[in-house]
């Protein structure tokens, strides 16, 4: 295809927001947030410079729908590892960790769309989308709490612990303080250490 005028068939690209929210996630990975640009990507995606804007009003709306779809895919990656791991609570946390931590270091630039976008006045669809990858944090440390585990107690104040631990090693790793090869190493140790400080006793 073509890039063409307005009535061409750029406007009928059955895929092209797709095409574009994917090509928008290698821009971040590549440039940053802020050399991400609708006219660039619809150069990249063979279409006129205003095909996107049938997707996507503007550029925060690209960003937004960005978010939506990271916390989307998180959410899914996050399940796979849970239910890969078995029904055991302390392999599911490994492997729900892990999973979160290779999100948070390979797409750290969408990780930050996502959570500015969440934070945003009139954000409601990626707050709901959100919702679905903390749920699942949530659900498991009450699987750990029902089982004996962890101290039964507040489970959202439990999982700030938790999800503060994990974004700690990404930050770090993401600042090049830590080198990336050791951070299985450095989640098997920090999840064990959680497991230990937060054992009901």
């Amino acid at each position: 295809m073509t890039a063409g005028g307005d009535g061409d068939d750029a406007y009928h690209h059955r895929n092209l927001r797709a095409t574009l929210l994917e090509a928008a996630e290698r821009s971040l990975r590549e440039n940053g947030a802020e050399q991400l640009s609708l006219r660039e990507l619809a150069r990249e995606a063979g279409v006129s410079h205003a095909a996107p804007r049938r997707h996507f009003a503007d550029r925060q709306a690209l960003l937004d729908a960005l978010a939506e779809s990271g916390f989307a895919r998180l959410g899914a990656e996050l399940r796979t590892a849970r239910d890969a791991a078995g029904e055991a609570f302390g392999p599911r946390l490994h492997a729900v960790a892990v999973a979160y931590l290779r999100f948070a270091t390979e797409d750290a630039a969408l990780l930050k769309v996502m959570f500015a976008g969440k934070h945003r006045a009139g954000a409601e669809r990626i707050v709901e989308a959100a919702a679905v990858p903390f749920g699942l944090l949530h659900d498991l440390i009450r699987q750990g709490q029902e089982e004996g585990v962890l101290e039964p107690g507040d489970v959202q104040r439990t999982g700030v612990v938790l999800f503060a631990t994990m974004q700690g090693i990404a930050a770090l790793v993401n600042g090049a303080l830590v080198a990336p090869e050791l951070l299985d190493g450095i989640v098997e140790t920090a999840v064990d250490q959680f497991l230990r400080g937060s054992r009901r006793t």
